[in-house]
């Protein structure tokens, strides 16, 4: 390591909770750190549109995304690429991060990380990732103008996919475990009502097929209730079946439940004084941009009081 700064909060992801919280923790003076591993915005910069945030009646995620980071820059929230590998508490109740050849010392930690996509874990997933696989429609739906796809899930972000791809695909096929979506009934009767799309229920995906240049070429399916299976040949799948927390930094830590979300109070505290979360990180039910700026804003106030005292 050969690299050490060091401020009074370094904030973790710059989603929209991060992003919210360097807006807030820099306006009340405090030198802030936003370091991010990917593109500022988080699952925000994946999504085409986004419908229920407030003051804006549609906008897309890209835009929002970089509203938010605009806001948080120039309210003086410092951007740092960097990938946080461990977070580890020091005697004097500061904090090392640990980024492999970075490192920074801060006062106080709020992890906004949020989550990354579940994977099937059923063959040939790995293999074809990139090559025919995909989990952003916004990042690679432009490959598969005029050609059939499939979206695997039921939820909002499945079917919100599948409305996006059926503006460029020529036929989408949502594959979906159950008889019912999970997703809200709006999105549910834009789909039913979209003649492009065709819902496969009660099937799960068993294996992704290769051709004999190891691109992407079908897809086995099997129906849950009778075992029937069929191979489906479509261009590409989009895979929407859940997020899982990116808690690996903190895992050491003791404040994570069992299925790796950061466990904290109504003031986005932990356990360990100093580290505060925020977000789709943490464990609660609703997942939403609007809930992550709030939950952004509640960690920032707080950690602002805990330095303070």
């Amino acid at each position: 390591m050969n690299e050490t700064k060091q401020y009074d909060v370094t904030i973790i992801g710059a989603g929209p909770a991060g992003l919210t919280a360097g807006v807030y923790t820099a306006r009340a003076g405090l030198s802030v750190a936003l370091i991010e591993v990917g593109a500022p915005g988080g699952q925000m910069v994946n999504t085409a549109e986004i419908e229920n945030y407030p003051a804006f009646e549609k906008i897309s995620g890209s835009d929002l995304a970089m509203k938010m980071f605009e806001h948080a820059t120039k309210a003086g929230a410092e951007y740092v690429y960097g990938d946080v590998q461990k977070v580890i508490p020091q005697a004097d109740k500061t904090f090392l991060l640990d980024c492999g050849s970075k490192q920074f010392s801060t006062r106080a930690v709020i992890i906004a990380t949020g989550t990354k996509h579940r994977r099937l874990s059923i063959p040939g997933e790995t293999e074809l990732a990139g090559r025919g696989i995909s989990w952003c429609a916004i990042c690679d739906g432009s490959f598969y103008k005029d050609k059939e796809v499939v979206v695997i899930g039921g939820g909002d972000a499945a079917v919100e996919e599948a409305l996006y791809l059926a503006g460029i695909a020529s036929k989408v096929y949502i594959i979906h475990r159950r008889d019912e979506f999970r997703a809200a009934n709006v999105l549910q009767e834009r789909a039913f009502a979209n003649n492009k799309i065709e819902i496969i229920w009660d099937t799960v995906p068993t294996k992704f097929i290769a051709d004999e240049n190891g691109k992407f070429k079908s897809i086995t399916l099997q129906n849950t209730k009778t075992e029937t299976e069929i191979e489906l040949t479509v261009a590409g799948a989009f895979i929407y079946i859940g997020n899982d927390p990116v808690t690996n930094m903190v895992a050491e830590l003791g404040i994570t439940n069992n299925t790796g979300n950061i466990i904290v109070d109504a003031k986005m505290a932990t356990s360990v004084p100093g580290i505060f979360a925020a977000g789709d990180v943490i464990e609660k039910d609703l997942r939403q941009v609007v809930t992550a700026t709030n939950d952004g804003a509640i960690a920032a106030q707080n950690v602002y009081k805990y330095l303070e005292e």
